[in-house]
Formats: C-alpha cells, structure tokens, sequence
C-alpha cells in the first residue's frame, strides 16, 4: 500500500530551479535511499515531502503522523534534551512519558541545554523528536552525518523498524555504501531530476 506519494513536484527559488518536476512514491514496509552530489535537490525533496516547503508545482500526499530529521537543527538550543521532547510531545499530542522514553532510548544528556550539545548529541535529539509521534513515514536527510559507528547503527534499526512496523522510510545521503544491505530500492538524483 502507498504510504506518501509525490506527483511532478517541483520547487524554484525565483529564477533559480531546485527541483524540476518528480514523481515519488513510498510504499508500506519499505526503506528507500535518496542518493547524490550536494546540491542536487534531495533536501528540497524532503522538504517537500514533508510538508515543511511548498512545491512550486504539483502535489503530495502524506499520512497524518510523518516524522521528518532534516539537515539542520530541529530543535530550540535554550531548552534541554528534555524540555525539548517535552515541548514537541506536548504539540504533536503525545505523552509526557513517550518524551522521557525516548530521552533514556537515545542515551541523551537530558538535562543539558541542546545548544551545549555535541553535534552527534543534537542529531540524536533531532531523530528522537522525529520518533516522537510514531510516525508512518519517516524522512531522515543525512541522519547519521556525525555519528559514531554505534550510532549510525542504533539510526538503520531504527529505520528498518519503522518500515517492518508498516511505515516507510526515505533516506537522503551521499554514502549510499551505508545504506546497501539496508535499502529496498535507491532513487538518484542529479541536477534536480531523478536519474
């Protein structure tokens, strides 16, 4: 069954195109690979796909729960790792508990402010805030980018559990190698366009 589908989904910042029009579709159960060079459009995609960009054109449909990691900070510096899951618990309508769960899973310095967390620390907080509401898609763009090898480990876990609990999963990176006995399929992308 398809989870989240993206028809001729384009994106242009004035006269400059991101991302001409592209078709994607996740299906339930399934890890995909978003692969290319910097620049080529797959962060664009991912906002798209979540929701947090307007396409210029086209259209996307998504599930209700969709749990987004992109490359930059997804989270307030002046809180903790916990007032931050806290804080998004509360908005995404999810308990207290679900918020301290995922604090103690990730091993997360809980009472540390996020800004006076090491770059690793932060991204975990990003992917346990996307975790929070148990989503059906996850979108994850360079998750694993300054993890250690346990790490990026505990982040492909994560990832298979999500899709083998029925939910789909697109992952963006420039190592696809990471991704090779993880991936049910890989999608390219060069100069804006699938490949």
């Amino acid at each position: 069954m398809t989870l989240l589908s993206a028809r001729g989904v384009a994106r242009r910042f004035g006269s400059r195109t991101a991302l001409l029009p592209t078709d994607v579709t996740l299906a339930e159960g399934e890890v995909v690979a978003l692969v290319g060079p910097n620049g080529a459009g797959k962060s664009t995609l991912l906002s798209i796909l979540a929701g947090a960009l307007d396409p210029s054109e086209g259209a996307v449909e998504r599930p209700e729960r969709v749990g987004w990691v992109p490359q930059r900070a997804a989270h307030y510096g002046r809180l903790t790792a916990l007032e931050n899951l806290r804080l998004f618990a509360s908005l995404e309508g999810v308990s207290r508990g679900r918020a301290d769960e995922l604090a103690v899973e990730f091993d997360l310095p809980a009472e540390t402010r996020a800004a006076s967390l090491s770059v690793g620390n932060r991204q975990r907080l990003d992917v346990a805030l996307a975790l929070l509401a148990s989503p059906q898609v996850l979108l994850l763009d360079e998750p694993t980018a300054s993890l250690d090898p346990a790490q990026r480990e505990r982040v492909w876990q994560i990832a298979r559990s999500v899709a083998d609990g029925g939910g789909a999963v697109l992952v963006a990176t420039h190592h696809w190698e990471e991704l090779a006995g993880l991936a049910d399929r890989t999608l390219e992308l060069a100069d804006g366009h699938l490949v």
